[in-house]
């Protein structure tokens, strides 16, 4: 097998671009081989609404498709428009009972052929995939950060967990720039770091760049195996100070939790109950490079383990900052693992800027003070006004 090549990190292109020669990228010469490949086992590959090279192209823009059998939004097939204008793909006087539609009825038909089109994409998708993961024909920045990887597979993963499991509602998405570094602070709790996770989905499915978070994990992340190399292959990085300000200035969108283990190991007596910001050494790196703060809420994630204890004997022998006794687990053992279906809701507010300020400003201790106390109490009024307007912990 192939190594990868590895690329000094780039500012992210913009949303839709197709991948050139050699790039990895959806659109290139290697999905066009594996869209071949897949025709000469006797699938045919083009769209049903674009026949040709056309619909080759699109075929080969698809990644691997998730969990539920779907793929990113954009590849879900549109709508079928018949002679009237309307949607041949709907029920509207023929099949209502949601089987998949009677073939002899026009509806029934279009929703027939936009369903086999759309597994052709897939299928042509996942063997480009798995192409370029045998050829070597992907890139790894300097970080260790696969985008092909996350985009195609780590992506699908977490996905259902985050569509169909916690059900997250975002707000104020519209508040991480469409271009240029920012630095996301999220408040961190859930006894695991789920929230991480469903931050970094949210952004990226939600934006209409699709832009990537690239997170600032604990030394701990990396020295677990498997997990340090699924956390660099995703995009993560050590919550260190250098490293923040380089993909900053290249135009990243960089998320921090300042809580750390604080936050993240509390008490279920004390959820939502914002921690201890450190020495805001995340405002000075913003300061430095001029990267507005965007403050993000999450409301949903302090009930998914509710820790009720904390075994510290346990916990200094593994190494590990804390080790959680909640209501399940161990009791229950690999079941109590289990996180509970809590209903999210993550906000982003409006940005902090800081390029205002010269770079010398990041020494300045009382104005780093200043602006790390305005996030975290910016973050917590949200966190209070989200718990007003929520129904249920779990509707």
């Amino acid at each position: 097998m192939a190594d990868a090549k590895v690329i000094p990190l780039r500012k992210p292109s913009a949303a839709g671009a197709s991948g050139g020669e050699g790039s990895g990228e959806p659109g290139g010469p290697a999905d066009r081989g594996a869209l071949a490949a897949v025709r000469a086992a006797g699938l045919p590959g083009g769209h049903p609404d674009a026949p040709g090279p056309a619909g080759a192209a699109q075929d080969t823009a698809d990644g691997l498709p998730d969990a539920e059998g779907d793929s990113d939004g954009a590849d879900r097939p549109g709508p079928d428009l018949g002679q009237d204008g309307v949607d041949a793909g709907s029920d509207t006087g023929g099949d209502r009972d949601g089987d998949g539609g009677d073939p002899a009825h026009p509806g029934g038909a279009g929703r027939s052929a936009a369903r086999a089109g759309g597994w052709e994409r897939r299928v042509a998708g996942g063997l480009a995939f798995l192409r370029r993961r045998l050829t070597g024909e992907y890139e790894v920045d300097d970080f260790g950060y696969d985008e092909d990887l996350t985009e195609h597979l780590l992506m699908s993963l977490v996905r259902p967990l985050y569509d169909k499991y916690f059900r997250v509602e975002v707000k104020g998405i519209e508040n991480i720039p469409s271009e240029g570094g920012a630095l996301v602070v999220v408040n961190h709790s859930g006894t695991l770091p789920l929230d991480a996770l469903m931050t970094q989905v949210a952004i990226h499915d939600h934006h209409p760049a699709g832009r990537h978070l690239r997170l600032l994990a604990a030394d701990l992340v990396f020295m677990l195996p498997v997990i340090n190399e699924l956390a660099r292959k995703a995009g993560h990085t050590l919550a260190c100070s250098e490293d923040a300000q380089l993909l900053l200035e290249r135009g990243e969108i960089v998320g921090v939790m300042p809580e750390g283990f604080k936050g993240l190991g509390k008490p279920f007596s004390d959820r939502y109950k914002l921690q201890r910001f450190g020495r805001g050494g995340f405002v000075a790196t913003a300061l430095r490079t001029g990267a507005p703060i965007v403050p993000c809420s999450i409301v949903g994630a302090e009930e998914i383990y509710p820790m009720v204890g904390n075994a510290k004997t346990v916990a200094r022998l593994l190494g590990f900052p804390y080790f959680p006794v909640t209501p399940t687990f161990p009791w229950l053992g690999p079941l109590g693992m289990v996180p509970l279906p809590t209903k999210w809701t993550i906000q982003f507010g409006e940005p902090i800027p800081t390029d205002g300020y010269p770079p010398e400003a990041a020494d300045d201790p009382m104005l780093v003070f200043n602006l790390t106390d305005q996030v975290r109490e910016t973050i917590q009024h949200t966190l209070y006004k989200l718990l007003v307007q929520r129904r249920s912990v779990f509707f």
